[in-house]
């Protein structure tokens, strides 16, 4: 099963880290039907095809998802759109 793990650095607060997550959870969930729920400081979200986490810590985040068959063709796509993101909220 493909896979993608991105670990970005970054010098937001732990609180302002967690609202740019957010915000973009909500894109995610617009967009692609990803349902989301946050365990601490790490969101969990789901959907047909796809599971995964951001773990947001001190310094640090953390982008893991599996990806099931269809969305594994995609991964390249996938990818460069949650570098996008993550250099537009973490920059």
């Amino acid at each position: 099963m493909p896979s993608i793990d991105i670990r970005r650095p970054h010098s937001k607060s732990i609180k302002d880290a967690k609202a740019a997550v957010t915000h973009t959870a909500a894109a995610m969930t617009k967009k692609l039907d990803v349902k989301t729920e946050w365990q601490a400081n790490t969101l969990h979200f789901t959907r047909s095809g796809v599971n995964g986490t951001i773990a947001i810590s001190k310094g640090e985040i953390h982008v893991h998802a599996e990806l099931g068959f269809l969305f594994g063709a995609l991964k390249p796509m996938i990818e460069g759109e949650i570098n996008r993101r993550l250099d537009e909220d973490f920059s």
